[in-house]
């Protein structure tokens, strides 16, 4: 800044001084509001990120996980079941975490029925999903919630359900009883047209019952 003609030299250089101050503090300002610009930017980015990636983990879900689906589990040697009798036996979800804990267990009914015959219920009652329970004294499965009642061999007795339980794929392989436990057995699963399903481990083809 050029001093002005006229004024003495201690003024002018009073007047540069204050020229240069007010310089300095309007860069200040200018530094402040982009640093405040750029600040605000990362927050709403942090923000976005965090309400994006539960949307897209679920989105994604599916498609990282399904090779989970179609999983043959073993539940134990068959030499473990005798035959006529219907025992409690649970399996891990192979579609959960690992941080899921106990409740990526899956309880089942498994009936030897003679040989190498199983059958293998959801322990779920088809008409609403509670779980039933086995009494072995009168053969019978039964719901606590709304009556319903189940024979031995799944049909239905009495009661809500409309149809007779659910039961799992399973096989026997190598002494080993397996089980199709990728998805749960419901009446939605088995309106679908079965394709594509992956073998049980030793057959060369899908295998159902």
């Amino acid at each position: 800044m050029n001093p002005e003609p006229g004024l003495p030299v201690a003024k002018q250089e009073s007047a540069v001084e204050h020229a240069k101050e007010m310089n300095h503090a309007g860069e200040a300002a200018v530094s402040r509001r982009k640093f405040l610009f750029k600040v605000s930017i990362a927050i709403n980015a942090l923000v976005a990120a965090a309400i994006a990636t539960p949307v897209i983990g679920y989105l994604l879900g599916p498609i990282r996980k399904k090779g989970a689906y179609n999983s043959w589990i073993e539940l134990g040697q068959v030499s473990d079941y005798h035959e006529g009798e219907t025992v409690l036996a649970t399996y891990r979800n192979p579609n959960t975490d690992k941080w899921d804990g106990d409740t990526g267990n899956v309880a089942c009914y498994v009936r030897r029925d003679a040989g190498d015959k199983f059958t293998v219920f959801a322990v779920n009652c088809a008409h609403l999903g509670c779980p039933v329970r086995w009494f072995p004294q009168s053969e019978l499965f039964m719901c606590p919630c709304h009556g319903g009642v189940y024979y031995s061999n799944g049909d239905r007795a009495a009661g809500a359900p409309e149809r007779g339980l659910f039961t799992y794929n399973h096989n026997v392989i190598g002494g080993k009883l397996m089980i199709d436990a990728g998805q749960m057995p419901t009446l939605a699963n088995e309106a679908k047209l079965v394709k594509g399903i992956l073998p049980c481990p030793g057959t060369s083809k899908p295998t159902i019952g």
